[in-house]
């Protein structure tokens, strides 16, 4: 009887559970993709938003046209259009739990859903910079080989790569954000092999001077961060 009532009680969580995210029925606990990932994974994309005042320092005029790729792309999109910037975002996750200065900001075509295992949809050299964060951790070298290069493609001066770093709390199996995989936190070494093998050269003019701006302001990101001339 007791397993029965068991049974019953997990059928009316599940069935009771919202959509838009993943249950976990023994727990009641349910989670959309975009929220696994800030939550469990330390979220790169928060540290877009505190890296920014010293991604300026660096890049100068460069920080005028820029592409962020990754989850709550919203957010970035609209810090850097609040400050005069020209911004647009892709998100590689669902937009289902987006708010609606997130929907609006989609509406006008400033921030896309898109699969970034695929082409992505601009101009080359359509942005001076292109910012990335929370989005190559769950790509295989197989994707990666295709998806970087066209990262490069769309920018005139350079990429940011935001990376996790081994030792980051992971997701969760039932927390898999919807590439369908669990984030790979690949280290410094394998990056740098990395990039040297797709062609990818160190941007050390803007590096140097983010490092000075960040060690000016006590700035000490968790995540890995990689500057690349395009």
């Amino acid at each position: 009887m007791a397993l029965l009532a068991l049974g019953v009680i997990i059928l009316i969580v599940y069935f009771n559970s919202g959509s838009g995210g993943l249950q976990i029925p023994s727990f009641g606990v349910t989670v959309t993709s975009r929220e696994a990932v800030s939550r469990a994974e330390g979220s790169c994309t928060s540290e877009v938003i505190e890296a920014l005042p010293y991604l300026k320092k660096a890049y100068g005029s460069a920080m005028q046209k820029v592409l962020h790729v990754g989850p709550d792309s919203c957010t970035v999109v609209s810090n850097l259009l609040k400050e005069g910037k020209e911004a647009w975002g892709v998100e590689p996750y669902d937009l289902d739990d987006a708010d609606s200065s997130c929907k609006s900001l989609v509406r006008k075509g400033f921030v896309r859903l898109s699969d970034i295992k695929f082409s992505l949809p601009y101009r080359p050299d359509s942005f001076n910079l292109v910012v990335v964060s929370d989005a190559l951790d769950y790509l295989t070298p197989r994707y990666l080989n295709k998806t970087l290069p066209d990262l490069a493609r769309v920018s005139t001066d350079g990429l940011v790569i935001f990376t996790g770093n081994p030792g980051q709390q992971k997701a969760k199996v039932s927390e898999l954000p919807k590439f369908g995989r669990p984030a790979k936190l690949r280290s410094n070494s394998w990056w740098t092999r990395y990039f040297i093998q797709t062609g990818l050269t160190e941007n050390e003019g803007p590096l140097k001077k983010f490092e000075q701006a960040a060690s000016k302001g006590n700035y000490e990101p968790d995540c890995q961060i990689f500057h690349l001339s395009s």
